[in-house]
């Protein structure tokens, strides 16, 4: 049971530091925090330290616990004062974040080595955090929008099939010269001044009029490749998107060989068999199936357009600039969203690629976009009361799952190793407050493109070299803990 004096002093330990606060706004979504903590809090946090530890303390001379308060202070303060630093910066970087009106977006760039507790007077550490901006929320109600429609025929299930058909037709070795839409299995070189920055083997490419890498994009490429063999060796020199991950090669030229190791072609198969292979009871069951995978993209292409109309009218006075260390952070789970969305929509691993492909070459331009209409989004959710559920989750993790013919448990555990259950957060919440936006929004029909034939082939493929992921804003607080993020913000 606490004795009187060991209760008051627990709770004067639970009194408010009595801090001193100086924010500086460096930039639209930056602000410099400058924390003072006085020096009678610095001792009373001691004090607990030391009501703690007293009772227990060994010191020669004395039994356990019977050594003068005094003596066990002199000889235990610096022992103590990393453990009482870590109290001091934890509960006033949790006071900070309840005082303040910003809202944190990021873990407070904060190096705890460097925050000392001076032998007299008061302690100061500083860090910069990101915040999300403040805006005046624009008018979204009543907005005046584009969206593509289509009733879909049996020609347009027709024409489909024949392509679903040519993804699960077997390709067959052939000893011609490549043809347009063939196959070439291919070692890939890429070198500058004759040094070779990245390579990659036995690479399976479709060859088509573009072929879209993760980093450049190579034009006719059905001219580079038609009336090659197997052996042959192909190259051609591309230049490298200015967002390219490797920083010194952008904008520059790369050279890229083709070594040709196959030539395969399309064996094309009859619906009955593709039905058959994909474990479906009749060719009539594929089709109905094939109409709900074409329904499933119109509702993207709607969704996608909508987005875009409305991300246009709600950041047009969104003039604040972005952090770019915060921008190139978001341009990855934004990539991850994009993918997660095209998944969840039916398509192909091969057009996911050429849509994330497409997206690298003006990612931070996009990001920054997008990252805008986040905030926006999330000031909308907010005020409309709107929030993710559980049932959100189960929805879209089953979307997926039955896209890629995998069990939900399965999606949702890899969705969670690698870190993507955010991305589909932001991805509920955002597509609830577009839902809501649209409901109350006027619209126009516009044409929708069925079943274009694509004219590029996607390769994962960096000419210039792949460098690690940006990694998050690290906060290296020792004992100390970051900010609590602002609710609900979801980044």
């Amino acid at each position: 049971m606490n004795t009187e004096a060991e209760t008051a002093t627990e709770e004067a330990v639970e009194e408010k530091l009595n801090l001193s606060i100086d924010v500086k706004e460096t930039s639209a979504c930056e602000r410099h925090v400058t924390v003072t903590v006085p020096r009678s809090d610095i001792e009373r946090y001691f004090a607990k330290q030391f009501d703690e530890l007293v009772p227990r303390a060994e010191v020669p001379g004395f039994r356990v616990g019977k050594a003068p308060r005094q003596l066990v202070e002199k000889k235990f303060r610096k022992q103590l004062a990393n453990q009482v630093k870590g109290s001091l910066v934890m509960d006033s970087l949790t006071q900070v974040s309840e005082s303040q009106d910003f809202s944190a977006i990021s873990e407070p760039d904060l190096d705890f080595e460097q925050v000392e507790i001076p032998e007299e007077g008061d302690m100061t550490y500083e860090f910069n955090i990101e915040v999300r901006p403040e805006f005046d929320v624009p008018n979204w109600k009543g907005l005046s929008l584009e969206r593509p429609e289509h009733e879909f025929t049996d020609a347009d299930i027709d024409d489909h099939l024949k392509n679903l058909s040519h993804q699960f037709s077997d390709l067959t070795p052939v000893d011609d010269a490549v043809a347009a839409d063939d196959f070439v299995v291919c070692n890939i070189t890429s070198s500058v001044d004759g040094d070779t920055i990245s390579s990659a083997e036995e690479e399976l490419i479709q060859v088509r009029k573009t072929l879209s890498l993760s980093d450049a994009t190579i034009e006719k490429f059905d001219k580079l490749m038609v009336g090659a063999k197997a052996d042959d060796k192909k190259t051609v020199s591309v230049e490298i998107s200015e967002h390219a991950d490797n920083e010194e090669l952008r904008g520059k030229t790369v050279d890229l060989e083709f070594e040709v190791l196959d030539v395969k072609r399309i064996e094309s198969k009859e619906p009955a068999d593709v039905a058959k292979q994909l474990g479906i009871e009749s060719a009539e069951e594929l089709r109905k199936l094939v109409r709900s995978s074409m329904e499933e993209r119109l509702q993207y292409a709607q969704r996608e357009t909508i987005r875009d109309q409305i991300s246009k009218v709600l950041t047009e006075s969104a003039s604040w600039e972005l952090p770019p260390d915060l921008l190139r952070r978001q341009s990855k789970r934004e990539l991850d969203r994009s993918v997660m969305e095209m998944r969840s929509s039916g398509f192909s691993e091969q057009e996911i690629i050429a849509r994330e492909n497409t997206l690298r070459k003006n990612i931070l331009e996009k990001t920054e976009t997008l990252l805008k209409e986040h905030f926006i989004l999330e000031r909308i959710a907010e005020d409309e009361k709107i929030e993710d559920e559980p049932a959100d989750y189960d929805l879209e993790v089953a979307r997926i799952a039955a896209q890629q013919n995998d069990s939900p448990r399965r999606v949702r555990a890899r969705l969670e190793r690698t870190g993507q259950m955010d991305s589909l957060r932001n991805m509920i919440i955002e597509r609830k407050v577009i839902e809501q936006i649209t409901d109350s929004a006027k619209f126009k029909g516009t044409k929708y493109e069925v079943n274009q034939k694509p004219e590029s082939s996607a390769l994962n493929y960096f000419a210039a070299g792949f460098k690690a992921d940006i990694p998050e804003a690290k906060y290296d607080g020792g004992e100390a803990e970051p900010i609590p993020q602002a609710k609900p913000e979801r980044n």
